[in-house]
């Protein structure tokens, strides 16, 4: 009786070696440059183990991705002060000495292949977009939620990747106090007149 709950340890252990492996791969290299065998050596398994526990490398990377981008990383899950709190998040994730975002890595460096960039999509918006637009509430909060992505996405490719000088060397705090500027009108909950009405009044 004892060997089967062994068994279903052991596989729910290579299970999670490959996934862990997966996501290293994918975040190093990206979709098309991670390969099944690279992650299979790194798991400690063969190829043959991933076909049989995922499917396939698109229904590996689906689990990574799922996986990367679960955990709240500068997005929280406090509606209080939530531009200044995403703000000064973003500011020291992306300075000069801090650990690197893996979600992020994972992001850019797959989105050129369409099927990845399709289930990078769909990670986004399950998991980082559901709860932003969860917190901020109100009128288009998908449409504000996005747009607040877009602000992070932008501000971590340029300061810690391309690491453009000025951004680079900004102050965490001065660069947090001009984030939140630019967040706070996408974190109002009240509806926004359009344009065309605002010229009308």
């Amino acid at each position: 009786m004892s060997a089967q709950p062994a068994h279903r340890r052991d596989a729910a252990a290579t299970r999670e070696a490959i996934l862990a492996a997966a996501v290293v791969e994918f975040t190093e290299h990206g979709y098309a440059g991670a390969g099944v065998r690279q992650i299979a050596e790194r798991a400690g398994v063969t190829a043959m183990m991933i076909n049989r526990y995922f499917g396939s490398k698109e229904g590996l990377f689906a689990e990574a991705v799922d996986r990367s981008f679960s955990p709240p990383t500068v997005v929280g899950g406090e509606r209080r002060d939530l531009a200044r709190a995403i703000a000064h998040t973003l500011a020291e994730r992306t300075a000069p000495d801090a650990e690197r975002l893996d979600p992020f890595l994972l992001m850019l460096r797959s989105a050129p292949d369409p099927e990845a960039a399709n289930i990078v999509r769909q990670g986004i918006e399950a998991h980082v977009g559901a709860r932003l637009a969860t917190l901020l509430g109100g009128s288009e909060a998908d449409v504000r939620a996005q747009l607040g992505l877009a602000l992070v996405a932008g501000t971590w490719l340029l300061r810690a990747v391309i690491n453009t000088s000025v951004l680079s060397a900004a102050d965490d705090d001065r660069l947090a106090d001009l984030l939140t500027g630019m967040l706070e009108p996408i974190c109002r909950s009240g509806d926004v007149a359009p344009v065309a009405d605002r010229a009308a009044d």
